[in-house]
């Protein structure tokens, strides 16, 4: 029998089963007015064909009413356009729950990317043993952020969980319930979460998906590759950033951060306790079940009262197992023996920690935290900084931070932010102490740009007790395009710094250094973000290797290629020899951890494929990985063109009064789905700089424009095409992976935008000629990128990715419409006279609900 296509699977498991169970959803009734469901077909058909006829929301919208409510009142349209909204968004949940139910399916477990794969090709091009000696050291580092790109309620959670287990199922009842109870709970929140809200929100994929998937993957590289010896290496990290990040979040305190590692602590140990007893009911035997017994009241007493405090220490623990594990193989056949490996893989990967707490703040934070520390110490008659220390040069100020060390008394200082940023440091020594080093060991200065932030951090946490004698990694994050460019000459102040050098041995002399893709395209542009990044990691790789330090790149990537993200195991596989790559960590966030990991089978997909790019990248990359001279020079001048245009359509007169008047980004900060400021400063006036990447992109998104995704990089094409010299760009996309995999990145982010939503602009007196300049660069993108490829339409080479897109888009259409319709009035009742401020609150409140559906469709950008 022939093997069936990706797109065929997809549509008989994914569209077939939406339709089925759509038109159940849509003939329940979930509030007073009649036949909504009935009614949101015929809405999405004028839609439809009100933009194939260049009809602008506000006459599709009332055109509908028109045809279909006999004189309705103001009342009577906003109600049903809310109910619509209201549908729409658990529609997206519904197509959500099926993707999840059907991934297995759609997905080859086994094909390209997968660890079976990896080793697959290992024995066949004779690298097992090469494969093996890799595994000792490469590790994936997966930190969830809670970077609000999307958040269900955790009741919606819960029911989406239900659900894909129902549709897996096909139990029809069941799902007719569930569907019910989807259309009664509600979405949206009426507050804003705090820090700690977010952290028990990630918890959950911690607890019912990594705590599962993980093991799943690092046991069968021990079983199939590793002969079950053990291995000396975790292979697979996690990392947690809610509770931790403070950039730009005042809401992070010392007590929210200490709170969280405790909930992760607890969480932890209550998955043992449930694991350790299902064990209890198997080992039975003589010389265990007493062992097994004590373990489980150890875990009782400390998982449900986190006060007791009566764990032995991590080793111990693992050694009481241990001697279990040689009592089953000594004296009791191996009985069981795969089920106590499984647990003991488990507390080796998550500790007592389960995920480590990264801390993050600024370094124009730090610099003021650390001159008001300096001049606190210095009131006090305290000698440990001289006189003059914030007049002298860099140079002199890193030398005087090399030595400085002691135990500074918090309580001696007033400044609020002194006393939080020295409480975070003193928080993780406090954390290290409870749930072990990894609990928390890396500090990530954001906005770096220059050795000195470094060395003021290193300064701050000897001065908290450390003493140089750090456990922990201070960890650079370069983002702007000339940060990025500075960052190989700022490391190698660092590394030959004899103090910090001292420090970095005591670290195994591995160095990570994080850069940030999401504000980075925010500032270069797609093109130039990106290259800037692949030069920074090539310089730094050969600034590291020349001083002996092993570069660690931490890389802050997004959901959507506007971020960043896209398909981000192929951007790794495409790295080539002269970037580092002992090891891939990257932040996942928003939509992309529910779309890549929010069930068993889609994590353990995705974690797989980050291994095996790692991998591929060393074993089994081709020779032509490494760019030649003349393709470098290519992909440069392509950036610094693309780089020029998005630089000059950023200074347009009418950027940030399009972006404040004509986007959502203002009602980013009313949608309660994040417990940070949508901007880094309180001024009310818009300033880029202060503005967050992800309202900046997602407001592109909900405009269905998707500049980041795709500005300048139709302008860099054509230079090439009217040179008569697009030949040299084809043949970078023949030789480079790297170019191959932005181009593809790009092409997806043309693929969500939507031009006939906002097409009525394009005759606006004001912003007309600023929306035409968007369209034009759109079309030159599309044109050109369709040309390089050879394909007639975006995306032909991934048409089951395609497809999901296009049933999400189709889904939320009405709701762009209704965004669109909504923000339309909102300008037409703020030019009246005497503005209706309730009627414009009633329009601004369907604004910011129509934002979520919107978000939450967007979850396979990654």
């Amino acid at each position: 029998m022939m093997k069936q296509t990706k797109l065929t699977r997809f549509n008989e498991n994914v569209l077939v089963k939406y339709q089925i169970y759509n038109s159940i959803f849509m003939t329940l009734p979930f509030d007073t007015i009649n036949n909504t469901g009935v009614m949101l077909p015929l809405f999405h058909d004028i839609c439809k064909n009100g933009f194939s006829t260049k009809k602008n929301p506000t006459e599709i919208v009332e055109s509908f009413f028109k045809a279909y409510q006999e004189n309705p009142t103001e009342e009577d349209k906003i109600n049903l356009l809310f109910r619509f909204i209201q549908y729409i968004e658990r529609q997206v949940v519904l197509f959500d729950a099926i993707e999840d139910a059907t991934f297995p399916i759609v997905h080859n477990m086994d094909g390209v990317g997968t660890i079976r794969n990896s080793k697959e090709t290992a024995v066949l091009e004779n690298k097992t043993e090469a494969l093996k000696k890799y595994l000792e050291d490469f590790k994936v580092r997966v930190v969830l952020t809670a970077h609000p790109t999307q958040f269900y309620p955790g009741p919606v959670l819960g029911i989406i969980t239900d659900l894909t287990e129902a549709i897996q199922k096909n139990d029809f009842l069941n799902i007719k319930l569930l569907l019910a109870q989807l259309g009664k709970t509600p979405f949206f929140k009426h507050e804003k979460p705090t820090p700690y809200d977010e952290a028990i929100s990630l918890i959950w994929y911690l607890e019912n998906v990594f705590y599962h998937s993980i093991p799943q993957i690092y046991n069968y590289i021990q079983s199939n590759i590793f002969n079950n010896q053990t291995i000396d290496n975790e292979i697979i990290n996690l990392g947690f950033w809610p509770g931790g990040d403070r950039d730009g979040n005042p809401f992070v305190t010392t007590e929210i951060t200490l709170n969280v590692a405790k909930r992760l602590k607890q969480t932890i140990l209550r998955n043992y306790y449930r694991d350790i007893r299902l064990l209890k009911r198997r080992l039975t035997f003589n010389g265990v079940e007493q062992m097994i017994s004590e373990l489980e009241k150890l875990l009782f007493e400390n998982s449900f009262n986190p006060e007791n405090n009566t764990l032995i220490p991590l080793n111990e623990f693992i050694g009481k197992l241990l001697k279990i594990k040689e009592t089953l193989i000594s004296k009791h056949e191996s009985l069981f023996i795969d089920e106590i490996n499984d647990f003991i893989n488990k507390v080796n990967l998550f500790g007592y920690h389960f995920a480590s707490l990264d801390i993050r703040q600024d370094s124009r934070v730090h610099h003021t935290v650390f001159s008001q520390l300096v001049t606190e110490l210095q009131k006090t008659g305290n000698t440990l900084f001289p006189e003059n220390y914030l007049e002298l040069s860099e140079n002199n100020q890193i030398e005087i931070l090399s030595k400085v060390a002691g135990n500074i008394d918090l309580a001696s200082f007033k400044d609020e932010m002194v006393i939080k940023t020295l409480g975070a440091i003193q928080a993780i020594k406090t954390i290290q102490q409870n749930n072990g080093e990894r609990g928390a060991n890396r500090y990530i200065i954001s906005n770096n740009q220059k050795a000195l932030n470094v060395m003021e951090t290193f300064a701050m946490f000897n001065l908290c007790g450390f003493n140089n004698n750090l456990t922990v990694d201070i960890i650079p994050l370069f983002e702007t395009v000339d940060d990025l460019e500075n960052a190989p000459k700022i490391m190698e102040q660092l590394y030959t710094n004899r103090v910090y050098k001292k420090h970095l041995k005591n670290r195994n002399n591995k160095q990570t250094v994080m850069l940030g893709f999401s504000d980075g395209t925010k500032d270069g542009g797609y093109l130039m973000a990106n290259w800037a990044i692949f030069r920074a990691k090539e310089l730094l790789t050969e600034m590291s290797r020349k001083y002996d330090i092993k570069v660690l790149f931490f890389d802050g990537r997004g959901g959507p290629p506007a971020r960043g993200g896209g398909k981000t195991h192929q951007f790794y596989a495409s790295l080539g020899p002269t970037i580092e790559n002992e090891e891939i960590q990257l932040t996942i966030q928003g939509q992309t951890i529910s779309a890549n990991f929010g069930t068993l089978d889609s994590s353990q997909y995705n974690i797989e494929q980050l291994l095996s790019a790692g991998i591929s990248n060393e074993l089994f990359s081709k020779t032509n990985d490494a760019m030649t001279k003349n393709n470098r020079e290519i992909m440069n001048d392509l950036a610094v063109t693309s780089y020029q245009a998005y630089s000059d359509f950023k200074n347009h007169p009418k950027f940030l009064p399009y972006l404040e008047r004509i986007s959502t980004l203002n009602y980013y900060a009313k949608t309660n789905i994040g417990s940070r400021p949508s901007k880094r400063s309180n001024s009310s006036e818009l300033n880029f700089a202060d503005l967050r990447a992800i309202p900046f992109v997602g407001s592109w998104s909900q405009l269905k424009q998707n500049v980041p995704g795709f500005y300048g990089v139709g302008t860099a094409l054509k230079k090439y095409d009217d040179n008569g010299e697009f030949e040299k760009v084809k043949q970078l996309y023949k030789d480079s992976d790297f170019f191959k995999a932005l181009i593809r990145n790009s092409m997806m982010s043309l693929t969500k935008s939507f031009f006939e939503l906002t097409e009525y602009m394009a005759k606006d007196e004001e912003f007309g000629e600023f929306w035409n300049i968007i369209y034009n660069e759109y079309l030159n993108s599309k044109q050109l990128i369709l040309k390089l490829l050879d394909y007639t339409e975006l995306m032909q080479n991934n048409p089951s990715g395609k497809a999901s897109i296009q049933i999400r888009e189709n889904i939320v259409l009405p709701l762009l419409t209704i965004q669109q319709y909504a923000l339309l009035k909102i300008q037409e009742l703020q030019k009246e006279e005497i503005p209706n401020e309730t009627l414009i609150k009633v329009y601004e409140k369907m604004v910011t609900r129509s934002l979520f559906g919107n978000i939450n469709a967007s979850r396979n950008s990654a």
